[in-house]
């Protein structure tokens, strides 16, 4: 069995999880009630699988599903503005075939990227209990064993940051001690040949008050370009977001 099955069988699982009560009715909760500029919109309301190249050397970590963005379209970081940040620094820096994402059959294709989150279902307020990311962990740990070219790690946000560090301690390889301290571009070589790239989350709290611009932000992608090899990168083929 080949690293892209075996990826589709654990978004398959990811998807049937019902671990955690309290995201589980939040979830579905949101996707009966919507909000009323969705409200024709059918909504996911469930897990949400990672999305990206089943031979990523790039991954991304971000925190959780947005309650309208994820949660209803069944894609991470689609159909809300922390998307249009993200998807638009993939496409600029070589990542992705277009610059935005808006639903499941979009045409969206990452090139050597793969986007994943510590926790896979929307939580209130953007903000898991430790519990559910724990819950969360063991998915994130086989991930990181079947993703096994991936050199450069983009966490968005210290949520994200942390998840990645304690997920890389249960799937039996060690982190750097002190532990690598988190702060916007900070860059840090672990074991395994991997570098942990810091950047501050997409999010309209860090956006609208200039605490990330695009410009910040797009530094980041490049350096993770620079990082693999930008040749590499624009001359390889482009796979589809299917795993």
């Amino acid at each position: 069995m080949d690293n892209v099955t075996r990826l589709a069988e654990l978004h398959a699982s990811i998807v049937e999880c019902s671990l955690c009560p309290r995201l589980v009715e939040y979830r579905e909760r949101v996707a009966r009630e919507k909000v009323a500029r969705f409200r024709d919109h059918e909504y996911w309301g469930k897990p949400v699988p990672p999305f990206g190249d089943s031979k990523a050397r790039l991954l991304i970590m971000g925190l959780a599903p947005a309650a309208h963005g994820g949660n209803r379209t069944g894609r991470s970081f689609t159909g809300d503005p922390s998307g249009d940040w993200l998807y638009g620094a993939l496409y600029r820096n070589g990542f992705a075939n277009q610059p935005a994402s808006t639903s499941l059959d979009d045409g969206l294709e990452l090139n050597g990227a793969y986007i994943t989150n510590a926790v896979r279902c929307a939580p209130p307020d953007n903000k898991p209990a430790t519990a559910e990311k724990l819950a969360c962990q063991p998915f994130l740990v086989r991930e990181l064993e079947l993703l096994d070219q991936v050199s450069v790690v983009v966490a968005l946000g210290k949520f994200a940051f942390d998840a990645y560090l304690q997920a890389r301690i249960a799937a039996g390889a060690a982190n750097p001690r002190p532990l690598p301290r988190f702060g916007h571009g900070a860059a840090c070589e672990l074991e395994g040949g991997v570098t942990l790239v810091a950047s501050y989350h997409p999010s309209r709290q860090n956006t609208q008050t200039g605490k990330l611009t695009s410009e910040m932000f797009d530094t980041i992608f490049r350096q993770a370009r620079e990082m693999l090899g930008a040749d590499v990168i624009l001359r390889g083929n482009r796979h589809s977001g299917k795993g």
